[in-house]
């Protein structure tokens, strides 16, 4: 008997799914981002005491790093057990472990209290962060992805990705309301715990809400699948680095520009304001609150435009467009007019928006089910190492040896022409039928490979 295709979810129940997915990145992303913008105010003073106050922050920065280093092993985890026993188990152990991470940061004694073992302390949590958060993206990606159709795919899986700026814009809006309301000595003392205690509270509500989301019946049909045919595969991790490199390298590429971009608008931004122009933490905390919101809005609209003219077309605007808006920015940053500091950062966060709005679609396209998991979360967390986690860093050292904005331009637009060449060459994956093998022609809709079969979904 022919198989039968995954059946569409109805509309009423792929919005309950993205809603899952939505809320808990954000509140995932919230506890991520939270580290970051305390370690730029807060944690370079009361962790990291140095007499330069850019060398602490720099210190500050190498333990947010810390945390990105955690990411690809959690991808591994994660994926290794997502791709075995399902995606929704994990993504609710990953927002445990986040959860439970941030809120210990929260009751953490700082350095003047026991010396050197708080930084230690504050480190081994931000790996656990970077463990879960490893884990997290392709699994919430994924479940809204193997949920609906190809026609809408690209704007439904990247809903989850406005959990990022989501959280960011969480993160950053209780920081900035309590910097507003508090003196300086208030939240040096202890403003600065609420927000991580807060997370104890998000997560419940998170929980909640993901524990009553269904499965991924792609995922069901698949697993069916091979316990049907009573197949023993090797680990997801080896198949993928066997099969499927090219995409994991793809993956990565894709991933560059965007990553270092986000962290260069964003977390750096609050050095660059704050310690080289001298201005006030609010000016730049309150500049990427705006610029986080529309951030938010306008991710799906780019989601949506991949599902008409292609994954790449929409990438490639957004790269391309930030190679040169990376010299453009800090022309404007530097007026030290709110008003025009704003407009720089929110047109830089669209043009990030441009090239994350259609990677979740556009990654999850590129793996088979059996390791779309493991290969999604290893192409994304790996370049995380060598994008992200050093942004910061690198800026801020580049800024501390020249003095200069220049260089951090130079290195921005060089990461953006890496995503624009990757992109470029990389193969369209619109309306690719996720049921089947394969990642080229015959795997589109329309392909003639037989589609797995459908699993019975118990939710």
């Amino acid at each position: 008997m022919a198989a039968s295709a995954v059946p569409s979810p109805s509309p009423g129940s792929i919005r309950r799914i993205v809603a899952a997915s939505l809320i808990g990145t954000t509140i995932e992303w919230y506890d991520f981002f939270l580290y970051g913008t305390a370690a730029a105010l807060v944690f370079n003073k009361l962790f990291f005491p140095t007499s330069d106050p850019l060398t602490g922050t720099l210190i500050a920065f190498i333990t947010y790093a810390i945390g990105f280093l955690a990411r690809p092993l959690g991808g591994v985890v994660f994926g290794h057990f997502g791709d075995k026993v399902g995606r929704k188990k994990l993504l609710v152990l990953s927002l445990l472990m986040m959860g439970g991470a941030t809120f210990a940061m929260g009751l953490l004694p700082t350095y003047a209290s026991i010396g050197a073992g708080a930084p230690v302390l504050l480190t081994v949590l931000r790996l656990v962060q970077g463990f879960a958060l490893g884990g997290e993206w392709g699994g919430a990606v994924l479940i809204v992805s193997e949920h609906g159709g190809a026609e809408h795919r690209g704007f439904w899986a990247s809903w989850p990705q406005s959990g990022a700026p989501g959280g960011n814009l969480l993160a950053t809006g209780v920081l900035a309301l309590l910097a507003g309301v508090q003196t300086d000595a208030a939240f040096l003392a202890w403003g600065w715990r609420v927000p991580f205690l807060l997370s104890g509270v998000l997560v419940m509500v998170g929980l909640w809400i993901r524990l009553s989301v269904s499965e991924s019946p792609v995922f069901l049909a698949a697993q069916a699948a091979r316990q049907g045919q009573g197949r023993k595969d090797e680990a997801p991790v080896v198949q993928v680095f066997r099969k499927s490199a090219r995409q994991v390298l793809t993956a990565i590429g894709t991933r560059f520009g965007e990553n270092i971009s986000y962290y260069v608008l964003t977390s750096f931004l609050l050095v660059y304001v704050t310690v080289h122009l001298g201005l006030a933490k609010s000016t730049a905390l309150n500049a990427v609150l705006i610029g986080s919101a529309v951030h938010f809005v306008t991710i799906p609209a780019w989601g949506a435009l991949s599902d008409r003219i292609g994954r790449r077309p929409v990438t490639l605007i957004g790269s391309a467009g930030m190679a040169l808006w990376a010299f453009a920015f800090f022309a404007l940053v530097d007026s030290k007019s709110f008003a025009v500091i704003t407009v720089a950062v929110t047109a830089g966060l669209l043009l990030h928006g441009a090239m994350y709005g259609p990677q979740a679609a556009f990654i999850s396209e590129m793996f088979d089910t059996d390791v779309r998991y493991s290969g999604a979360s290893m192409g994304s967390q790996l370049a995380s190492i060598v994008a992200g986690a050093l942004a910061p860093l690198i800026a801020v050292e580049l800024l501390k040896d020249y003095g200069s904005s220049v260089p951090v331009s130079l290195y921005l637009c060089a990461a953006a022409v890496v995503t624009t060449l990757t992109v470029a060459f990389a193969r369209e994956t619109r309306g690719r039928d996720l049921t089947q093998a394969g990642t080229g022609p015959a795997a589109a809709a329309g392909g003639r490979r037989a589609p797995l079969p459908t699993a019975v979904d118990p939710a």
